[in-house]
């Protein structure tokens, strides 16, 4: 090979190498590129749901102290309250008609709900009054063996009825007694003993006293001011009514009008105040003032108790 071809080779190198050099100093000292990547993400990247292969009950991974356990993707149900039963059916208040010196005459009892409404009075008039109704003079002539077999078309059909060889007058009280007090219903219009035909309350006149008090109830707990009510036939209509202490002195008195007058029964209702400082034992009288002298005539007499009035 000549010098001239060594030389030439040997200039070439030397001129590759350079003009590389001058390359890389161009590509180091030249202008960046850049260019808009857009919007850092606000969002946590998806969660990858489990595969199948992993086991139900493989243990979570444990968390870091301090860091909040992650929160599912579903709220939590609220808890359901627990049952605590049936509400109870609201109790029920009755009226019995009981014997006082021969005449009819009235008490409420408050019972349990029952749809046997009738079955019930009956059991609760042929068991008698309370001692404190006894105390007043009251008796039941009713036996226990008495029900009713059948209400249809208003009419209350009794099963056999015992001590049917009474005198008269007892069997007529015995079967008003029934009647006053099975006709309070509003299913009941009137009673068929067994042999006889329907009967109602009209069938049974002159068994009430000239005054009757259908509230407050013998042993009820009564406060101020109380209504007094009932059915009375006395004199222009005229019903009194005072209200007298554990010792027996009056605290307060109050009069009313009936709505029918002498000669006809009228209901009526007195509403009559009083003061007390103690819850005590007490009489609510209701009674007719005479018009030939001015006294207390066809009295009666109710065992209360006077309380405070509710706070």
């Amino acid at each position: 090979m000549s010098r001239f071809g060594a030389k030439g080779r040997d200039g070439c190198r030397a001129a590759g190498g350079a003009m590389l050099v001058a390359a890389l100093v161009l590509a180091g000292c030249g202008t960046p590129r850049s260019g808009v990547l857009g919007a850092a993400p606000t969002v946590s990247p998806p969660t990858v749901a489990p595969t199948a292969s992993r086991a139900s009950n493989a243990p979570a991974p444990a968390s870091e102290p301090g860091t909040p356990p992650p929160t599912s993707a579903t709220p939590p149900r609220p808890p359901t309250p627990a049952v605590t039963g049936t509400r109870r059916p609201d109790p029920v208040t009755i009226e019995l008609w009981y014997v006082r010196s021969g005449r009819l005459v009235p008490t409420r009892r408050t019972r349990p709900a029952t749809v046997a409404t009738s079955r019930l009075a009956l059991t609760e008039l042929s068991a008698g009054p309370t001692p404190a109704e006894a105390a007043t003079g009251m008796v039941t002539l009713l036996p226990s063996t008495v029900e009713v077999t059948r209400i249809a078309d208003g009419v209350a059909t009794l099963g056999p009825v015992p001590l049917a060889d009474d005198p008269p007058d007892r069997r007529r009280l015995r079967e008003a007694q029934v009647v006053w007090t099975l006709t309070q219903f509003p299913t009941v219009r009137r009673v068929r003993f067994p042999g006889g035909a329907p009967v109602g309350r009209a069938d049974y006149p002159g068994l009430l006293a000239p005054i009757v008090v259908t509230g407050p109830s013998v042993g009820e707990r009564v406060t101020a001011p109380l209504t007094v009510s009932g059915t009375a036939d006395v004199f222009e209509a005229t019903v009194s009514v005072r209200v007298l202490d554990d010792a027996g002195r009056q605290v307060a008195a109050a009069f009313g009008t009936a709505s029918c007058g002498s000669g006809c029964r009228g209901d009526y209702r007195v509403v009559v105040n009083w003061r007390t400082t103690r819850q005590q034992h007490g009489t609510i009288e209701v009674y007719e003032v005479s018009a030939r002298d001015g006294t207390r005539i066809n009295t009666v007499a109710v065992p209360v108790l006077l309380a405070l009035p509710d706070s």
